[in-house]
């Protein structure tokens, strides 16, 4: 069943609206400004056919992602010289992913950051996230 909602990451215009924008024939990248600052650079690299997550995306998309971005990591170094990036694609409701519309995060970071240091998986890895019966291997 198809959602009546339309898909926001399909709408390329919107994307580039008031964005920094690269893109190339599958795939566009967009970077807006942080409303709250705390994203300073951050972007998503989007395939521009509707593909659903990264495990639907085809080989040339794959590609296509790679060369934005490479792209964008030459622009923000030349531009915010960060300290180090986030690179990281939420899967799934479970996974975080909040636009069923395959996304990959590009953040950099900031060795400034109150958070500095902390990777994408460091709530992931608190106690308050163990499950309470693992499956035995």
């Amino acid at each position: 069943m198809r959602s009546l909602v339309p898909c926001p990451y399909c709408d390329l215009a919107e994307l580039r609206r008031d964005a920094f924008v690269l893109e190339n024939d599958l795939c566009l990248l967009s970077i807006k400004a942080s409303e709250t600052g705390a994203l300073e650079g951050a972007g998503i690299i989007v395939p521009k056919a509707h593909r659903v997550t990264a495990f639907d995306l085809t080989a040339g998309e794959w590609a296509a992602t790679q060369e934005l971005l490479l792209q964008v990591k030459a622009h923000l170094d030349a531009q915010l010289a960060p300290d180090g990036y986030n690179v990281g694609w939420n899967v799934g409701d479970v996974g975080g992913q909040h636009v069923m519309h395959a996304h990959l995060h590009v953040i950099p970071r900031f060795a400034d950051e109150p958070k500095a240091g902390q990777g994408i998986r460091s709530h992931l890895k608190s106690a308050e996230n163990r499950r309470l019966h693992l499956p035995r291997v």
